[in-house]
């Protein structure tokens, strides 16, 4: 084996079981591996300095690729299901064989990573990969450790991945030629068969959510950022919902856009990176993150780019609607570069609502917080997904994360329950969806208007003014809040039908109730009872 790179660890990937005789390239920085990206024919470089790169058939998460592994030491604390799928020890270790026979036949790029930024729950992390450019994205999104660390690094977990490897339907138990499985008892994650760089760091954030809960520390599918006062905000939200946007607020310090664990005094972040949708990224309203599509560093997922000019085109959305930029987090300003926030004082729960019904912000109970928590609405709108048609499809992702969550929704819940308690947290609802009418008839709610009422939760002014009970949803609603349009603030006002509009409400509420049944059985009364009503 050629060990090549400043910075080899004495604990090498033989002790997983690779033994090749080809180069290993070890913790190299984003300069080389731009280069043997480049010569390989993988990427390009963009105006400004951006590796551009396509991820082919796979620019999304496969979902119905990924398994938990069916073994002794976390099968009963796994909630199995369509979220988390089994498979054999058996088919796991045929897998396992067929990479590791792959990967013994190439050059290999090797990271070593913290996944967490506290030192008292992070967990050490190898990726070892093929692809230059997937290393530099995994070592823009974790933690790197001190260069001292390196030499005697020894990983928790290892990721073996394997983009362009084919695993077989037929005799490996997967669903198709692709497959993501992790194995909690061995600490192994195998990736084959997609080039989507977002499996790797999404493995990461699945193996905390199996482990910390189990140490009192709540894990969350967030972003968070810092006041000048010192107050933390938690903002929950779904692909699409405003999470990385709102958390990027030139006023607050960003702590992280995507995952973080929340502990007895702080909050802290998962990664040292973000990981952040482009398409159709305005330079006016999000001046932060359009920089780093043109920063030297960053990595571009299925971005058009003109072949001449090197021109970005972040409008197009011909390669994919899932366009990514893949950063460190020192490449937005303003950052806390890996310092954790205090307890927070503030949660912000993020949906997009294209039915046009739900307010632009509601202030929660205790219980509401904990229903709309287990619920984690949102709405798909066509052009986001293949097969959507122009009505707007509900989506109830549990926790704000549910294909991310090894454990019962319950267990994260019951502990989101916990810590609100204990810091008389405030908890908002914020739709960052339409208003007006449902998606194709109203608009999409102005994010001056998200900002601003925004800024009024969080500097605590949002809390003087008066508020009215929604009559659908139970929870209460701002009468006004300054530099809000008082009427955006009363979404049936909005609408040309107020008819209309109760059917719609009416039929959404309903869709909540439906959604709730799994969850019934897991919380108390006072939590049904904070879901809409009919």
């Amino acid at each position: 084996m050629n060990n090549l790179g400043q910075y080899v660890s004495i604990n090498g990937i033989e002790n997983q079981n690779i033994n090749s005789d080809k180069d290993v390239f070890w913790n190299l920085g984003a300069e080389i591996l731009y280069e043997h990206t480049i010569k390989a024919g993988l990427g390009i470089i963009g105006k400004g300095g951006a590796l551009v790169v396509e991820t082919g058939q796979h620019t999304g998460r496969s979902a119905n690729d990924k398994f938990m592994v069916i073994e002794p030491s976390s099968k009963d604390n796994i909630w199995w299901g369509d979220v988390n799928k089994g498979i054999s020890e058996e088919n796991f270790d045929k897998i396992e064989a067929k990479i590791l026979a792959y990967l013994n036949k190439r050059d290999l790029y090797v990271q070593d990573l913290y996944g967490g930024t506290d030192p008292n729950y992070r967990i050490s992390v190898r990726a070892i990969s093929p692809s230059p450019w997937h290393s530099l994205f995994i070592r823009n999104l974790l933690v790197r450790p001190d260069h001292k660390d390196l030499n005697d690094f020894a990983p928790d977990f290892t990721i073996l991945h394997a983009p362009e490897f084919k695993v077989d339907p037929k005799t490996d138990g997967t669903n198709s030629e692709t497959v993501i499985t992790i194995n909690i008892g061995r600490k192994l994650v195998l990736i084959a068969g997609t080039s989507y760089a977002g499996e790797m760091k999404k493995s990461v954030f699945s193996i905390l959510n199996y482990l910390l809960p189990e140490k009192g520390i709540m894990p969350m599918h967030c972003s968070a950022n810092i006041g000048k006062k010192g107050d933390t905000a938690v903002f929950f939200g779904l692909s699409g919902t405003g999470k990385t946007t709102l958390s990027a607020d030139p006023t607050r310090q960003l702590i992280g856009d995507d995952e973080h664990g929340w502990s007895d005094d702080s909050i802290f972040n998962f990664e040292g990176g973000c990981y952040a949708k482009v398409i159709r990224l305005s330079e006016e309203a999000e001046p932060e993150i359009y920089n780093t599509t043109r920063m030297f560093g960053s990595v571009l997922e299925n971005v058009v780019i003109d072949p001449d000019s090197r021109e970005i085109d972040l409008d197009d959305g011909s390669l994919a609607e899932n366009t990514r930029s893949a950063y460190p987090i020192t490449s937005i300003p303003n950052t806390t570069e890996g310092a954790p926030g205090g307890y927070p004082k503030n949660v912000i729960m993020l949906t997009a609502d294209a039915f046009g019904v739900m307010p632009p912000m509601a202030r929660l109970t205790p219980e509401q917080a904990m229903y709309h928590f287990l619920s984690g609405y949102t709405a798909k709108v066509a052009g986001t997904e293949k097969g959507l048609g122009k009505e707007p499809l509900a989506t109830f992702s549990t926790c704000f994360g549910a294909p991310f969550m090894p454990r019962h929704p319950s267990v994260y819940g019951n502990l989101l329950r916990k810590k609100i308690a204990d810091g008389d947290v405030k908890c908002w609802l914020v739709n960052t969806g339409w208003t007006g009418g449902v998606y194709g008839v109203g608009s999409r709610m102005p994010i001056k208007y998200t900002r601003a009422l925004l800024h009024a939760a969080l500097d605590g002014s949002l809390n003087d003014v008066e508020f009215r009970t929604d009559a659908n949803f139970g929870f209460e609603v701002p009468l006004s809040c300054p530099g809000v349009d008082s009427a955006v603030l009363d979404p049936r006002g909005t609408w040309s039908d107020g008819d209309a509009y109760d059917q719609k409400a009416r039929h959404l509420a309903g869709l909540f109730k439906e959604n709730f049944v799994e969850f019934e059985d897991h919380v108390d009364d006072s939590v049904k009872a904070a879901g809409p009503t009919l």
